[in-house]
């Protein structure tokens, strides 16, 4: 049973209580030093504040129900170990470190300590099932019980089972507590860590008993968790309500998308003048990128936010995407958006010269392309001022700051699809977690890629992220010119066929290596070679070729004769054409430090897989595909050539591993389906629709330092 009592004690100062709370000590010496501060510090704001409890007469009110469960949110727990000296207590604390001076404080206080906590969504064992134990104990005992209803690192306010499991087990009620002041500070972490100040005014918001049945449903249980829930958050709100204080400043945005993103600070005002500035060098750069293939000068005007043609009538959703990956994924979404809504125009934003000419070739009739304004104020503003979209759709991890901001300036509302951050980027947007709150904090809606990507994007500041799922499972294999797969059949008779796609630099040297020890085992093997990057592709003839090493360039008009060692396939948007000659594929990027390729369209065309080990860019679809057997994982030139050799050899060994990839994909799927139900609400109604009240509604990058870098580079 959680009151409040007085004691006396000398005063430690605010700050050094504060910073140990934000970085907890390591040491145990330390931490029992730190907890016995804190515990003086607790004693001393409860001391000196004027203290008020509601509702009247709530202690002997609760003594029927005790002992009982207190909940709390997490990072809200600082007063609540003021306790009556009558009621004993005991309260769960984590194991990990971070906790032991948390412990160490509530024992300073006089409350029993169980140490464990809940997993959450993590697989990691922390302690949750010998807590349970402790806690059902404790409460046999006669004692109260206090544990934070929410699990760390998040979702934040999300009423997790745990305590509603105590509470079924044990048969006594849960009773929600919350304790706000006055005065307090918090901190930026996933729960907004709060730490009550002295002088204050202390409220103490206590919410009626909720019993769990035993013999509780499935669904009772999930309606009980959702009301702990509400009743946690309604006197949290009352308990700031009664203390006088700003309960915004104490919740996560992920809780409450209503509070406002922080505004833009000195990082974000720097990089915006910065970019202003130069933007008069911006059409030289363009030019120089240009004489390099990277840009199409023809279709400069729209890299400075200049459009070339008029923007459609009724409403627009526009959609970002950075180069051919991305697009090949958002192609289904624009497919389903504009049948479930036949008014919607789409606009196409990409970057590089190769996406352009994908999207001529795949996009649409209610879709059209424009190459994405260059990230200064100036072509932002053009772009916006002319396209005036509805909804502003990103793709991945394409966070441009000017745009993102002058987007939200004009109230567009901004989404996340198919969310990912690299380990790599997240990193460096923690060192800038203010700078990823104020850009990120504009998205009305993330959609991760899976839960661990979710919480992080709450962490950074986005006030809503869901795990959706990986748009590019749910994508349709890739087109297939007919005509020219059965000529290249032709040419190529009976050979067998290796096809290594979407190779980075570094990797065709490994690529022809491996041909030479497959050519010793099945003489007449043809490997195709197709570039990532397809302007590589008159370098690499220079580079690979050999006495004994005959390469044809596709994008010479050279066919493949019986001579041909490599194929080189360096031309834009013909990947399915190359996979439906393979017999084995090798996705690129994976023998190098990139990152790996997207498995899934040669899966979708009948291929057997192998890779490299660096795939982290699909991590959660290579997982389920190396959990299937479907993926061959090789290293060097010795292992791409026993692996290829096999499946070339052994056609059961060839369909068997593709089955098992299309079982892989089938179970990680539906992406799509919540995507487009996700991102239909927040478009404007339909004209038809218009005079109606609508019903519906959503249900439950590299940093800025990197931008200019990239924008130029």
């Amino acid at each position: 049973m959680i009151a409040v009592r007085e004691r006396t004690s000398r005063r430690p100062g605010p700050e050094r209580i504060t910073s140990m709370a934000k970085k907890p000590p390591d040491s145990i010496g330390a931490a029992r030093l730190a907890g016995r501060q804190l515990a003086q510090f607790v004693r001393f704001v409860h001391r000196t504040s004027d203290v008020v409890a509601e509702p009247a007469g709530i202690i002997d009110r609760l003594r029927d129900d005790h002992p009982c469960i207190v909940a709390l949110w997490h990072g809200q727990f600082m007063m609540a170990s003021m306790h009556r000296p009558d009621v004993p207590v005991a309260a769960m604390v984590a194991r990990h470190g971070d906790a032991e001076f948390i412990g160490v404080t509530m024992q300073n206080l006089g409350v029993e300590l169980v140490r464990g906590a809940g997993a959450g969504d993590r697989q990691k064992d922390r302690g949750g099932a010998s807590a349970l134990r402790g806690a059902l104990q404790c409460l046999a005992a006669g004692k109260s019980f206090v544990m934070t209803a929410d699990i760390p690192p998040g979702p934040a306010r999300r009423c997790g089972e745990g305590i509603i499991t105590l509470a079924r087990m044990s048969g006594r009620p849960i009773v929600p507590l919350a304790v706000a002041s006055s005065r307090f500070r918090s901190f930026d972490t996933w729960s907004r860590l709060t730490i009550n100040l002295p002088y204050s005014k202390l409220a103490f918001v206590y919410g009626e008993p909720v019993f769990v049945p035993r013999n509780a449903s499935e669904q009772a249980l999930e309606d009980i968790r959702q009301r702990v829930e509400r009743d946690l958050n309604a006197v949290t709100r009352r308990a700031y309500a009664l203390a006088g204080a700003d309960l915004a400043r104490a919740t996560p945005r992920s809780a409450d998308p209503s509070i406002p993103p922080p505004k833009a600070g000195l990082a974000l005002k720097t990089y915006r003048t910065l970019t202003r500035a130069l933007a008069p060098i911006a059409p030289t750069v363009l030019k120089h990128r240009s004489r390099r293939g990277k840009e199409d000068l023809a279709r400069q005007p729209e890299r400075l936010g200049v459009a070339d043609r008029p923007r459609p009538a009724g409403p627009l959703a526009w959609l970002h995407a950075a180069s051919v990956g991305e697009l090949n994924a958002v192609l289904p979404l624009i497919d389903r958006l504009t049948t479930a809504r036949p008014d919607l125009n789409c606009l196409v934003t990409t970057g590089t010269v190769t996406s352009a000419n994908v999207a001529a070739a795949r996009l649409p009739r209610h879709a059209l392309h424009q190459y994405a304004p260059i990230d200064t104020p100036q072509a932002a503003e053009r772009f916006l001022s002319h396209w005036q979209p509805d909804l502003a759709i990103f793709t991945e991890s394409e966070i441009w700051p000017n745009l993102v901001l002058a987007t939200a300036q004009r109230g567009i509302p901004m989404t996340l699809v198919n969310a990912r951050m690299s380990e790599r980027s997240g990193r460096r947007w923690k060192k800038r977690r203010r700078v990823a709150a104020q850009l990120f904090g504009h998205f009305q809606l993330v959609l991760a890629q899976n839960k661990r990507l979710a919480r992080q994007f709450s962490l950074f500041g986005a006030p809503r992220s869901i795990a959706a799922g990986n748009l590019k499972v749910d994508a349709p294999a890739p087109p297939v010119d007919a005509k020219e797969l059965a000529r290249l059949r032709q040419l190529i008779g009976a050979r067998p066929v290796f096809v290594a796609a979407s190779t980075h630099d570094g990797e065709e040297r490994i690529v022809a290596e491996a041909h030479r020890k497959i050519a010793q085992r099945l003489p007449g093997v043809l490997t195709i070679i197709a570039p990532r990057h397809p302007e590589r592709g008159t370098q690499l003839v220079t580079e690979l070729s050999a006495p004994d090493m005959l390469i044809a360039q596709r994008s010479a008009g050279t066919d493949p004769d019986r001579t041909t060692s490599i194929y080189l396939a360096d031309t834009i948007g013909e990947l399915g054409l190359f996979y439906s000659l393979g017999h084995a594929v090798l996705l690129g990027g994976s023998l190098v430090a990139h990152g790996g390729q997207n498995p899934v369209e040669a899966i979708r065309l009948g291929c057997a897989v192998i890779s490299g080990p660096s795939r982290h860019n699909f991590r959660d679809i290579y997982g389920a595909l190396d959990a299937a057997g479907a993926v061959g994982n090789v290293n060097n030139a010795d292992e791409i050539a026993d692996a290829v050799s096999r499946l070339i050899a052994d056609s059961t060994a060839r369909e068997a591993a593709h089955r098992s990839g299309e079982r892989a994909l089938s179970e990680i799927g539906g992406a799509l389906d919540k995507t487009v139900a996700a991102l239909l609400p927040l478009l404007p109604e339909a004209a038809a629709e218009a005079a109606a009240p609508s019903t519906a509604g959503v249900t439950d990058a590299e940093p800025v330092t990197q931008g200019m870098k990239r924008a130029f580079s």
